[in-house]
């Protein structure tokens, strides 16, 4: 996202109306060239052959002639046409090089003196300057200069400059020399612009805020990201990523317990991001461990039929966990006896197994009663609601209940699920 190609240097430079490819010297000595620039007899005689060799991509001859021509230059005409020489030089040059080697690392440095020329010639058009204004700040921000490539920016802005493009430089920028959060607002409101205006940022936004807002140690940030990408870009390999990077990995972003990460495993499945042998074995071995085997049972034989697990990788795993769901107890005594318990508990686990055994309509009924005896995890619980009436298509529901979570990390974990649900129609 960072590098600007000499490519559209060159282009939004001469698209702008500079004058090294214009003809240096009209017929009559005495007329003004075709662009009306009043340029002197021993400016053009030492520019025309300048002008030549950079034409003829003759660079060994060229540098030394332009430089002849920079100094015999005295007025802004001629200083604005020595610059817009110096860069069409710089630029071929870059253009030959990479041709050349096109892995080869660009140096663009050479750009950065013509363009300064140019911003600062009183000759320059005034749309003109603007532009140069944002590629000399692009060139700043691919020099790791970002608080020089803000004030180019800023500069162009004050010009009138309004590419889209100037908006996420300065919010790179802005990112580049710390200032996280207030990239990620102003990243924010252009997302927000776009979506009003019926077009869709890029996932590269979302992947960058993400990446910043990690690497700035900023939880809620990068949380707050993740959320807002799975929800635009709500693909299985996008789900996976999120959830594996929030909770599922070595130095995720919170440490969760298997209770939590049942709940992420969960997500998984709804977003339909389960994907390879390793997760659904670790899916159904983390529901064996919070005793819900008939979970594991439902899951493994999933994986099956989606062909990502064969009956040889997983026999053992669903020989055990098969074996575990024939000796649970019927739920319907334990869902009576629940509702004249005196506290939650009950209600609570009771519908934890109906939920793993796939029916959400009674779990959330049943975590319903457990919220209002008390006694309970409210969090864990309002979690696990949320979870069941996604499940049965009450997405305003599911919402309020994510929504009552407060607690950390089971806020994060429910803002997830949130997201998710952000990214289903209702």
């Amino acid at each position: 996202m960072n590098r600007i190609s000499t490519v559209a240097f060159a282009a939004a430079l001469l698209g702008a109306g500079t004058l090294a490819s214009a003809p240096l010297m009209a017929k009559d000595k005495q007329q003004a060239p075709a662009d009306g620039l009043k340029l002197s007899e021993a400016f053009r005689k030492a520019a025309a052959p300048a002008q030549t060799a950079v034409n003829a991509k003759d660079y060994a001859t060229a540098g030394p002639l332009i430089t002849q021509a920079e100094a015999v230059a005295t007025t802004d005409d001629e200083k604005y046409f020595a610059a817009a020489l110096r860069f069409d030089y710089a630029n071929s040059q870059l253009h030959a090089a990479q041709a050349a080697n096109p892995n080869a690392p660009v140096n663009e440095t050479s750009l950065a003196a013509p363009l300064e020329v140019l911003i600062a010639n009183p000759r320059t058009p005034a749309e003109a300057r603007a532009r140069y204004s944002f590629l000399r700040g692009q060139l700043a921000f691919n020099g790791r200069q970002y608080p020089q490539a803000l004030q180019y920016f800023a500069h162009a802005k004050q010009l009138g400059y309004s590419d889209p493009d100037l908006e996420l430089e300065v919010i790179k920028a802005k990112m580049e020399t710390g200032d996280v959060a207030g990239g990620s607002a102003d990243l924010q409101a252009a997302i927000a612009r776009m979506n009003a205006a019926g077009q869709k940022a890029p996932e590269d936004y979302y992947r960058y805020a993400i990446g910043r807002s990690n690497g700035a140690h900023d939880k809620a940030g990068t949380l707050t990201w993740l959320g807002r990408y799975g929800a635009a870009y709500p693909t299985p390999k996008n789900w996976r990523a999120i959830v594996v990077m929030y909770g599922l990995q070595q130095g995720s972003i919170d440490t969760l317990d298997n209770v939590q990460k049942l709940d992420l495993y969960r997500l998984l499945h709804d977003t339909h991001s389960l994907s390879d042998q390793s997760i659904y074995e670790q899916y159904a071995d983390t529901a064996i461990k919070r005793g819900l085997p008939a979970e594991a049972v439902t899951i493994l034989r999933e994986g099956q039929s989606s062909g990502k697990l064969t009956p040889a990788m997983s026999s053992g795993l669903l020989s055990s966990a098969t074996a575990s769901a024939r000796t649970e107890a019927p739920l319907a005594p334990l869902d009576a006896k629940a509702r004249t318990s005196s506290d939650g508990k009950l209600a609570s686990q009771t519908a934890d197994a109906y939920l793993a055994q796939g029916q959400s309509a009674k779990a959330a009924d049943l975590y319903r009663v457990a919220l209002s005896k008390g006694g309970v995890n409210a969090d864990e619980v309002n979690t696990h609601l949320g979870i069941a009436l996604s499940r049965t298509g009450d997405k305003a529901g599911a919402k309020a209940a994510l929504g009552a979570v407060q607690g950390q990390p089971r806020a994060n974990i429910a803002a997830l699920w949130s997201a998710w649900l952000d990214a289903t129609p209702a």
